[in-house]
């Protein structure tokens, strides 16, 4: 349970009643983004509130009407992940900045200019940006402010999202790590083969081919085989 010092607000609205958490800011945008994490671990009062900063704790009725569950987990995992976070100002700057450098590397990973077949730099990235005048929100998800931030950038650098069909054999001694591959990479086909090896296509943005070979490497000690499809 995080502490209450660094806790803020997670406050969701219901027509004229209004519950709130206490909640680590870091945990909760996790969790806002779809990563698994324990609520217990994220909550700094294990308590469901009316109002937070009156210590006013919300009624049972209050929370059976609305939530239909009396469960402060599961109250305080839908409020976090559909109410509002109140930052403080020094807060929502950081966690903005924090947005603005994953989506610039996000950005530089999966895309090339199409005139040159190349990544784009971060700096280049970045420049645009500012340029473009790109907003980020800190209570949105990577993915969602990637997709805003490139139809943005589109009218100032040329830029494409261009993805690689690879074809991969995970050696039968090695194919415990089939999961780590398929939790970190988008894999299309896959088949099991009689003598216990793994073969899948897997797609990936190119800017990220390099991160493929080298998770490859690292999970069979240089021994997958690989061949670029498309």
């Amino acid at each position: 349970m995080v502490s209450l010092d660094k806790a803020v607000v997670a406050r969701y609205k219901h027509g004229k009643k209004i519950f709130e958490i206490l909640v680590d800011p870091e945990g909760a945008d996790m969790i806002r983004s779809g990563a698994k994490a324990n609520i217990e671990e994220v909550l700094a009062a294990d308590e469901i509130f009316a109002d937070a900063s009156k210590g006013k704790k919300a009624t049972e009725g209050d929370l059976m009407s609305v939530f239909s569950t009396a469960d402060v987990s599961e109250i305080a995992e839908r409020i976090i992940k559909e109410g509002e976070l109140q930052l403080t100002t020094d807060q929502r700057r950081k966690k903005t900045e924090e947005k603005r450098r994953m989506v610039i590397e996000r950005i530089a990973q999966i895309s090339i200019n199409p005139q040159t077949h190349t990544p784009h730099p971060p700096t280049r990235i970045e420049i645009a940006m500012n340029e473009a005048k790109v907003h980020i929100d800190p209570f949105k998800s990577v993915d969602e402010l990637v997709t805003e931030a490139i139809k943005a950038l589109r009218p100032i650098i040329p830029i494409k999202i261009e993805e690689t069909t690879i074809a991969i054999k995970i050696p039968a001694m090695y194919t415990g790590q089939v999961y780590e591959l398929k939790r970190n990479f988008e894999v299309m086909k896959e088949e099991w083969q009689k003598d216990g090896s793994f073969i899948a296509m897997v797609k990936v943005p190119a800017g990220m081919r390099d991160e493929l070979f080298s998770f490859l490497n690292s999970i069979t000690k240089g021994e997958a085989e690989t061949k670029i499809v498309k």
